[in-house]
Order: C-alpha cells, then sequence, then structure tokens
C-alpha cells in the first residue's frame, strides 16, 4: 500500500515538474523559455570568485558637487526698492518719517523707469547700481548747491528682488534678496526648514531657463561648499521628495521583505542577512537568484551557496534599486509539499524515500 501511494504520487509530481522543479545547472535556454512571453531577453550569469568582480557596480553615494556658479554678492538696486536718503546739516532735504508714516512711506522710491526724484538734482538714475554709487552721484549733483554734502543713502525697503522656495519645506514662500548674501541653506530655513519626506539630496534650482542639481546633504555632512550656493534674482528654488530605493527578497527566506538601499550600498550577502537568512528546512542553496532590468534585457544572477564559502563571493556583489531575490525550495520540501496537498494523511518524506503517514 505505502509503495503503491508512492508510485501515484510520484507520477504526479512528474506531471506537476515543470512549476515545481529547479534543474541545476541552470541553463539560459531554460530560463528564456519560460519568461518568452515578456518578449524580452534573458541572460544567465553564475557568480564565480572569477567573475564577481566584472559584474559588482556599487552606486557612488557620495556626494557630488554643484555646477551651479557662485559669486560674490553685490547688491543692486531695482525698481520697487525704496531708498532713505540723508544729507547731514540739511534737514529740509530730508523727508523724515513721523507720526503714521513708515521709514518706507518717507522714503524714495524707484520708478519703473529706474530713477527717483530728490530736490535740486531731478530725477537720479538707480536701477543696477548700488547705496554707495548712487550716493556718490547724488553727493557730485548737490556739491553745485551746497558746499561739501555728506550724503548716506541706504535701502530702507527690498522689493525688487526675491527667490522662491518651493517643495517639499515647511512654509514654501517668497524670499526677498538684501544686501546680505542669501544662500541656498538660509533661504530653506527661511521657508521652515526640510520636513520630514524631504530628500536634500534632490534640489533643484532654476535659474536662467536652466536647471540644476544640488545635493544638500554633501554640503551638511560632506562641506561641500559649492553646494550651498548664493542665489540670485528669479532664481527658484525645489526641494524633492524623499524616493524609497529598495530591492524585493522573496522565497524559501526566514522572512520575505524589502530592503532599504536609499542611503546605503548592501551586498547579496548582507541582504539575505539582514532577513534572517535562507529557511534552512525548506531552501535550496544551489537557487539564490537576482532578478535584474537592465538595458539589453533581464539578467538572471545565480550564486550556488551548498558550500557556504560562496556567501563571501556575495560580499562582493552590491544588490541595485529594484533588483529582485529569489531563493528556491529543496527538492525534498517540493515534495512534502506536494504530497500534503494531494494526500493530507502523508506528512513528512524522509530523505530514505520512506513516507510516514497519520
Amino acid at each position: 500500500m505505502r509503495f503503491a501511494v508512492f508510485a501515484a504520487a510520484s507520477g504526479l509530481l512528474l506531471g506537476a515538474c515543470d512549476v515545481t522543479k529547479t534543474d541545476f545547472p541552470v541553463r539560459t535556454e531554460a530560463v528564456r523559455a519560460e519568461v518568452e512571453e515578456m518578449s524580452t531577453n534573458v541572460i544567465v550569469v553564475k557568480l564565480t570568485a572569477d567573475n564577481i568582480d566584472a559584474f559588482n557596480t556599487p552606486r557612488d553615494l557620495s556626494g557630488s558637487r554643484a555646477s551651479l556658479s557662485s559669486s560674490a554678492w553685490d547688491y543692486r538696486v531695482g525698481v520697487g526698492d525704496v531708498l532713505d536718503v540723508t544729507v547731514w546739516d540739511h534737514p529740509e532735504l530730508t523727508q523724515a518719517a513721523g507720526t503714521g508714516r513708515t521709514v518706507e512711506q518717507a522714503g524714495q522710491r524707484v520708478q519703473a523707469d529706474g530713477t527717483f526724484f530728490y530736490p535740486y538734482v531731478g530725477q537720479v538714475p538707480a536701477r543696477g547700481k548700488t547705496p554707495e554709487a548712487i550716493r556718490d552721484d547724488l553727493r557730485k549733483k548737490l556739491a553745485a548747491f551746497f558746499p561739501d554734502p555728506q550724503v548716506e543713502v541706504r535701502v530702507a525697503s527690498y522689493k525688487s528682488q526675491s527667490v522662491s522656495v518651493t517643495g517639499e519645506v515647511g512654509s514654501p514662500s517668497r524670499q526677498p534678496l538684501t544686501d546680505v548674501p542669501l544662500t541656498l541653506l538660509d533661504a530653506i530655513d527661511a521657508a521652515g526648514g526640510l520636513t520630514e519626506t524631504a530628500d536634500p539630496r534632490a534640489v533643484t534650482i532654476r535659474r536662467g531657463g536652466r536647471s540644476h542639481q544640488v545635493d544638500m546633504k554633501a554640503f551638511l555632512e560632506q562641506g561641500i561648499g559649492a553646494n550651498n550656493p548664493v542665489l540670485q534674482n528669479g532664481d527658484v528654488v525645489s526641494v524633492g521628495r524623499q524616493t524609497v530605493q529598495e530591492a524585493y527578497l522573496l522565497g524559501q527566506i526566514v522572512k520575505p521583505s524589502t530592503i532599504d538601499l536609499t542611503l546605503e550600498n548592501i551586498t547579496l550577502t548582507q541582504a539575505i542577512t539582514r532577513v534572517g537568512g535562507l529557511a534552512e528546512d525548506k531552501a535550496d542553496a544551489r537557487g539564490i537568484f537576482v532578478f535584474r532590468d537592465e538595458p539589453m534585457g533581464i539578467t538572471v544572477y545565480q550564486l550556488d551557496a551548498s558550500n557556504p564559502t560562496a556567501y563571501l563571493i556575495g560580499t562582493r556583489f552590491v544588490i541595485l534599486p529594484q533588483d529582485v531575490i529569489y531563493v528556491t525550495s529543496a527538492p525534498v520540501y517540493r515534495w512534502n509539499r506536494l504530497i500534503s496537498s494531494i494526500l493530507p494523511t502523508v506528512t513528512v518524506v524522509k530523505t530514505t524515500g520512506d513516507i510516514s503517514t497519520d
């Protein structure tokens, strides 16, 4: 009776072997046939100590240097700015702020033509000039009316220039530019700082019709000064959202799950270890596969870890985002699972070939 059950089950197993069996060594032709309907090329690579370095492609996670130029900041007056002009010992020329009037209301606003009016002088060019240059110009013109005039010019209200900060910040806003240089970090801080979902490596500055990628994390952690540029009028800063980069571990492992690769390079051996390793009584150590979608098609990397020293090879193979790591089932486990589904009374197939029943 026991032999009859074994023979019947064997026939069913042979009929189902196409969906439960993994043949070793893995043949490229066989794998390609399985995915033929996907209309893609499949390459099977068995990882060995001799070829592992050729297929190991760790990502460069070091901070990149921004290509955006950052020049010294020298504020130039623009249309809309309000100037506060003082001529010492000549209070009649100074429109002092008083009750109900702010310095901004009492000052000289730069008009659309880039000039402002001042007594005795008339229209004074201001657009594109520094406050110091405007002061020198006024002093020379007032000298025709007053001996050695002492003039001071400062910007009472900065209205003409600004940058915008958007994306994953606390309070997206418009930041005015003043005579104090505004760096990228200062602008982000003024906009409420980065949110929990922000990616400091994915900051974009739009300037002059071009987009420049800036890795703020490289500045914060590595001190790369070029990645904290001084902003210019019209810059649009956009902070991107953090995108989790993962690999997927499936099959006969202790805890099938995902591995976060966002911040670090992780090797095949590390990935398997972090999910508890192979399921000892279920996994076939010969069948550790890494499926990777590459430009020329799908590449399947196989690590045969039937010899534990193969895990040393795995420490030299870095997993990439979207990789799928799959561990196949051991032949005995597949047999037990099949028999259990056919005959509920059959529970264990011993390695000697005997079948134990309830």
